[in-house]
């Protein structure tokens, strides 16, 4: 949520003007986040967020509008994204629709892809409670069920192909028992993925980056009954296992932050709330343990390679890598037990 390209008023102004929401009345850059610039937009019809991308190329990103559009449909609380009106969506049957078909909700502003979505109410919650974490694994579960139909197929473009290309790059910058950790672990998850446990683990669309504050509660409810009001920035999502998904939500609301240790009431009641809408089948039970080491794995590559290959951005602030290296080596050396959530999982 870095601001890496300026955007004038004028031409924010234009845009939500021909998506039919008014004039524009205030825009404001977002400070955080490292992949995309951002900006909160007023209009005269209401709040919303526009997103230039910067990595990610417009053959990629319908499948993440389009996925948004179709949970949004399926009634999950995500951001909707605004579709321009004088673009017809691709026709014929959706199970034809390729990834990268043309989108009615693709934008083109200061010559980058962009979207406008709407801006969710509430606020996250950085310090969550057992009660905010049972709201996540609900809403987890829901979404992960309700993209089961998405027609558009694309794999998790910061999955294990990704590590693997990108672990030469960082090393460099690694001592010698960092160096040797990332290449342990990588060498780890190679082997799970070609054990038959993994091939049998569920699959589908995945939000990839649900960390809690990609997360919004109302902010009126009592702190014993939260509410979540939804969950935004899907653009890490991807075919992936649902495991996987779970596990980096375990990996940011199920520890305490400042040691990377692992919190078990706050997970079991993830994983308890999880299971009440989608129990976990027996080998998700099983590699359980391995898809944590794979989150960790996955978002301390991605830190050490933001941290230390950084691009140019007004108000750009990269993450601190040697979090997930402590969240890694938690997982890595320790034995967890999920006694509430893993025993009423069994599908």
């Amino acid at each position: 949520m870095a601001v890496f390209t300026e955007v004038g008023f004028d031409e924010a102004d234009a845009l939500v003007r021909r998506l039919g929401l008014g004039a524009l009345t205030a825009l404001k850059g977002i400070e955080g986040g490292i992949e995309n610039t951002n900006y909160f937009a007023s209009t005269e019809s209401g709040e919303y967020v526009l997103t230039l991308f910067e990595r990610l190329g417009a053959e990629q990103l319908p499948y993440y509008l389009c996925l948004m559009k179709h949970l949004a449909a399926r009634g999950i609380p995500v951001p909707e994204p605004v579709a321009d009106p004088a673009v017809a969506p691709p026709q014929g049957h959706p199970l034809s629709i390729p990834a990268n078909a043309p989108c009615e909700l693709l934008h083109t502003v200061a010559g980058k892809p962009a979207a406008v979505v709407q801006r969710l109410n509430g606020k996250s919650e950085l310090a969550p409670s057992a009660a905010h974490c049972a709201e996540l694994g609900r809403l987890l579960a829901r979404m992960h069920l309700a993209a089961r139909d998405y027609p558009r197929i694309q794999p998790n473009l910061r999955g294990l192909a990704w590590w693997n290309d990108t672990m030469p790059v960082v090393l460099p910058h690694l001592d010698a028992a960092q160096a040797a950790l990332l290449r342990s672990e990588l060498a780890y998850q190679n082997h799970v993925a070609e054990s038959s446990a993994y091939a049998a683990l569920p699959r589908g669309p995945v939000h990839a980056d649900l960390f809690r504050d990609n997360a919004m509660f109302d902010t009126h409810a009592s702190a014993d009954a939260p509410r979540l009001t939804g969950v935004f920035d899907f653009y890490f999502a991807g075919a992936d296992s649902w495991l996987f998904d779970l596990a980096v939500c375990l990996n940011d609301w199920a520890i305490d932050l400042a040691s990377g240790r692992h919190d078990a009431a706050r997970a079991d009641a993830l994983l308890a709330a999880y299971g009440t809408v989608r129990p976990l089948t027996a080998p998700e039970r099983a590699l359980l343990p391995a898809m944590l080491r794979a989150a960790a794995l996955r978002f301390w590559i991605s830190r050490l390679w933001d941290f230390h290959l950084p691009r140019e951005a007004s108000m750009l602030k990269a993450h601190d890598p040697t979090h997930f290296e402590r969240v890694l080596r938690q997982r890595a050396h320790a034995t967890f037990e999920f006694a509430t959530g893993a025993d009423a999982l069994a599908a």
